[in-house]
């Protein structure tokens, strides 16, 4: 109960994070924005979230994952809201900041829950499958987004998702522990022992001394650049730029074109719930993390180069989607080359790199696809916006090479007394 309560959290998170690619005709038309406004509009959501994932991870840490979620809740309820109901660009973009915000804090808390109620070898399968159902909310805000925003105004959409993030917040201060009332038997004492023998450090230990030691731990920086290059341009292309790209170079509607990201979403969302699996059971991560990679920037040659064609859009997008998802074990590397009770931390800076990069990305591409001469063609007017999403797709190649491996266990102590 207390994962599919954090799962259904992170639903939310992927929603607002795709939701734009599905309505960006509808945005354009409501607030008369270019295409860099566009991308500013919807990155409003990265950079926020961008700001609070190593907030969050000390907040998960201190406070605890169930009082970060039910305010998360509240605040990304509130924006929702307020989104529906924007008439300007600029209460719309206050209002995609405040969501952003709320769901900013779902993936770490969920990480910190999974890292206190399954055992550290269950760790990347758990994460897999939150990872499958925050998938489905990113299908959500793909085709059916699409197709219902033709029969119902796309503001009538994000108040309901407002009201629905309000009353899940609800549930989760009513339901959710932050660990296992007793791991030791049913007397509950040496679990209680424990839990507060663990908040007595936490006390005494300020967690600003935590942070320092996350932040300068050589180990943790490879999974922040993974993220920050492979996670931040398949968000980018999969969250914004793809339908656009569909449309305007494959002549596609903008249904059809979402059925796309949707096909993308299914093929990532069957890889990350074996790849997680797989990498526990075979005890490695950095081989499927480079493989993972190396393939990705791949097929990004292939777009830049034009040699996809019409025909065959639906299985490179389907390809793509399934071979992305090994940088979700490195949210398991950075834990497991950190101080277990820093667990929150290590995973919210590694998580920084994915949601910077898509900051970034999303007004950059935007910018560059604004400056195409009047009369280019289409494929020629989008290649210098695809060069700069696979320039970052390779930083994260790069960054995997850095990646240390750890056999799926946490090996901090090993290195400190090495």
């Amino acid at each position: 109960m207390v994962f599919a309560l954090g799962a259904a959290a992170f639903w939310f998170s992927f929603f607002h994070r795709v939701a734009p690619a599905a309505i960006a005709g509808d945005l354009t038309d409501s607030f008369e924005v270019t295409g860099a406004a566009l991308g500013a509009l919807a990155a409003t959501y990265f950079y926020v979230y961008t700001v609070m994932q190593l907030p969050t991870g000390v907040l998960a840490d201190t406070l605890g994952p169930r009082r970060v979620l039910t305010a998360g809740g509240i605040i990304a309820g509130i924006g929702s809201l307020l989104f529906g109901t924007a008439e300007s660009i600029a209460w719309a973009a206050t209002g995609r900041t405040l969501a952003g915000l709320g769901v900013s804090v779902a993936f770490i808390s969920l990480l910190k829950l999974n890292a206190s109620w399954f055992d550290e070898r269950r760790f990347a399968t758990a994460s897999g499958l939150a990872q499958v159902i925050g998938i489905t909310g990113a299908f959500a805000a793909t085709a059916p987004l699409a197709w219902m925003v033709t029969i119902i105004s796309w503001r009538s959409v994000f108040i309901a998702v407002g009201v629905a993030s309000l009353l899940l917040a609800l549930a989760t201060w009513w339901l959710v522990r932050d660990e296992p009332v007793a791991r030791a038997g049913p007397s509950g004492g040496d679990g209680a022992d424990r839990r507060a023998g663990h908040r007595l450090r936490a006390a005494e230990e300020r967690w600003y001394r935590s942070m320092a030691q996350v932040v300068s731990n050589r180990a943790t920086w490879p999974c922040f650049w993974v993220n920050f290059g492979i996670s931040g341009s398949y968000m980018s292309f999969i969250g914004l730029w793809a339908v656009p790209f569909l449309v305007h170079v494959y002549g596609m509607s903008a249904v059809a074109a979402s059925r796309h990201t949707s096909v993308m979403l299914l093929a990532f969302a069957v890889s990350v719930a074996c790849v997680g699996v797989w990498s526990d059971r075979i005890r490695l991560r950095r081989p499927l993390i480079i493989g993972s990679a190396a393939l990705y920037c791949a097929f990004w040659i292939a777009w830049i180069s034009g040699t996809v064609p019409a025909a065959a859009t639906y299985a490179v997008f389907a390809l793509m989607g399934f071979i992305a998802t090994g940088f979700t074990l490195s949210w398991a590397c950075a834990k497991e080359v950190n101080p277990p009770s820093s667990a929150g931390m290590a995973t919210g800076l590694a998580n920084t790199g994915g949601f910077l990069a898509a900051g970034i990305l999303q007004p950059l591409v935007g910018w560059v696809l604004d400056q195409r001469a009047p009369g280019t063609d289409a494929f020629t007017g989008f290649r210098p916006a695809l060069g700069v999403l696979m320039l970052f797709a390779l930083i994260g190649l790069a960054g995997t090479l850095f990646i240390r491996e750890t056999r799926c266990r946490n090996i901090w102590a090993s290195t400190q007394q090495a």
